[in-house]
Parts: C-alpha cells; sequence; structure tokens
C-alpha cells in the first residue's frame, strides 16, 4: 500500500517566502529595466559585430557615467517634488569656469573647487527664489539656464577653450584608469552607492520623500520642507559642477555650447527609472538603470547608422512614453 507525502509547513513556508520574494521583484519597475536592457543587448549582439567590443563598452561607460552624476542630482530633486532644466548649462558653465581661472595662472584643482563653489551658489539662488519668493522650479531653472549658458558664451566669445597645459595628474580623473576600470567610472559608482545609501538609510533624506509625497502633510508633521526642497536644488546644481569638473578632465578643453539638450536626457533617465515627476517616489538605482537603458539605445542607434535627427525623434518618443506612463502610475496610485 503505498502513502501520499505531503509537503511540511516548513517546505511550503521556504517555497511560499521564494514564490514572494519572485512576486514582489517582478512587480519591481527596475526588474523590468533590467530585461530590457539585457533584451537589448542580445539583439545588438546579433545587428552589430561592434557593440560587444571592449572599446564601445568603455565608451558607452564613459559616456552614462559622468552623465550619471548629474541624474543622481536631478532624481533626488524630483523625489522632493522639483525639476531643474538648467543642469546642462550649469555643467557647460563649470567647466568654462575652470577653464578660464585655470588659462589665468590658477592651480586646476583650486580652480576646479571654486567653479563647484559657483554651482553650488547657483543652486542656492535657486533654492531661494523656489522657497522664500515662492517661485516654480520650472519657471526659475529655465531662467538660470539662459542666463548660465549666456554667461559661457560671454566669458569664452562662443569658442571652445583648449587646456592642453592641464597637468596629467587632473586629466587622470577623466582620462585615467584604475586596472582595467576608468577612474570616471570609480568616481561614478562612490556618488550612486553613498546617495542610494543616503536616500535608503538616513532620516534626513527620508524628509526628502515625506516632502514629495505631500509638502502640506509633511509640514504639519514637523518637517521643514523649505529646508529639504532648498537642500535638494542646491545638491543637483553642486552635482553639475562636479560633473562639468569631470568632462573638462576628459576632453582636455571647456566648451560653452556644451551640455544642450543635457536636461532631457536626465529628467528622462530619472523617470523611465520610476522617479515621479508629481514627487513622492524614486530610486537612485532606477534611475542609472535608465541612463543605461538611453546610453543603449544611443549607442544602438550610432552602431546601425541610423540618422541623427531620426535618433532625437526616438529619444524623445522614449522621454513622452515614460512621462505617459509616470502618470497613469500616479492616476492609479490616486
Amino acid at each position: 500500500m503505498s502513502t501520499v507525502t505531503t509537503p511540511s509547513g516548513k517546505d511550503r513556508g521556504a517555497s511560499g517566502g521564494i514564490l514572494d520574494t519572485l512576486r514582489r521583484l517582478l512587480r519591481m519597475r527596475e526588474t523590468g529595466l533590467v530585461l530590457i536592457i539585457l533584451a537589448l543587448f542580445i539583439a545588438m549582439a546579433f545587428a552589430s559585430p561592434y557593440f560587444l567590443t571592449w572599446n564601445n563598452m568603455r565608451a558607452m561607460a564613459m559616456a552614462f557615467a559622468v552623465e550619471g552624476v548629474v541624474v543622481v542630482g536631478m532624481t533626488i530633486l524630483l523625489i522632493s517634488g522639483g525639476i531643474d532644466l538648467s543642469v546642462g548649462s550649469v555643467t557647460a558653465l563649470a567647466m568654462v569656469i575652470a577653464g578660464l581661472l585655470f588659462l589665468n595662472g590658477i592651480d586646476p584643482w583650486v580652480a576646479s573647487g571654486m567653479a563647484i563653489a559657483v554651482c553650488t551658489a547657483i543652486g542656492a539662488a535657486m533654492g531661494f527664489f523656489v522657497t522664500r519668493v515662492g517661485l516654480h522650479h520650472f519657471i526659475v531653472s529655465l531662467a538660470v539656464m539662459v542666463i548660465a549658458r549666456g554667461l559661457c558664451l560671454l566669458g569664452t566669445g562662443g569658442r571652445p577653450i583648449g587646456l592642453y597645459t592641464l597637468p596629467p595628474e587632473f586629466k587622470f580623473i577623466g582620462q585615467g584608469s584604475i586596472g582595467v576600470i576608468p577612474v570616471v567610472i570609480v568616481i561614478f559608482v562612490v556618488v550612486v552607492v553613498v546617495f542610494d545609501f543616503l536616500l535608503r538609510r538616513t532620516t534626513m533624506f527620508r524628509k526628502v520623500f515625506y516632502t514629495g509625497s505631500n509638502e502640506k502633510a509633511a509640514a504639519y508633521s514637523g518637517i521643514r520642507t523649505k529646508k529639504v526642497v532648498f537642500l535638494t536644488t542646491t545638491l543637483c546644481s553642486t552635482l553639475c559642477g562636479v560633473a562639468g569638473i569631470i568632462y573638462m578632465a576628459r576632453f582636455g578643453s571647456a566648451q560653452p555650447t556644451f551640455g544642450i539638450g543635457m536636461e532631457l536626457n536626465v529628467i528622462a533617465a530619472a523617470v523611465i527609472g520610476g522617479a515621479s515627476l508629481s514627487g513622492g517616489s524614486g530610486t537612485i538605482f532606477g534611475a542609472i538603470l535608465g541612463t543605461i537603458l538611453l546610453s543603449v539605445v544611443s549607442s544602438s542607434l550610432a552602431l546601425l547608422d541610423v540618422s541623427v535627427y531620426w535618433q532625437d525623434i526616438i529619444r524623445g518618443s522614449i522621454l513622452l512614453t515614460a512621462v505617459t506612463i509616470d502618470h497613469y502610475l500616479n492616476k492609479r496610485r490616486g
């Protein structure tokens, strides 16, 4: 006579726990992004023999790493309920200020520190107009975008500044490698890990979520919401300054027209990664996956010899799709 064995409560609990974990993973936005990126990698491996080469992977990683530093700042700002359209212009301004100071005999490290300080001051000024004067982030950052770009063109006469005499130790942060890993990627990973930890684990950065979710409710609960908005606005501009210095070290020049359109790429990456334009939600990890996705798409289009005009249309379509999905998810939550 045969006996039927049934799984013990312990076994059922273990299998149930694994299934619950899998369900949670499948519901996460980041999981979908990882799968899309993997699918693109597989498709491009067949479509182009150059896609999986070391040179292309390195160039792609270098491209999204520096822009990823700006994405970190933008993501935190979006979570708090703000937005910054000036990131491309402020990044270029950091390059121009540091480059001009260096040409006037100031040590490049000191010049870079001064340029980042100016970017921090710009962010603080934007934070002041938003929190004290009561203007909207969109209007303030739009004005700063135009002003910063004008200052870049005024300081350089609209021409790139060649910085051929930059010392090798300074160029190392943009061009050097630790083993086979570029220093740019090391800096990027450090920034991502630090701010991802702060956003997930510290009380101060948890207030960013509360402020973005419902600023009035957060204020009634004792959170100084204006301070939170001020600090996130300042942080975003500061990280733009850091990115500008890395770009200057990488290219050995300061480009006054650099960063035009960067704000669209950065916002698109953050929104694709789950940051809401309405505030209150988002992760650094998701935003970085969004940055990687856009970088893979750009590299794929270039390797497939797609016209640059079509590339702009495709990137704009991706942004529109991401914003539409964000709007739909916000309506569902509502």
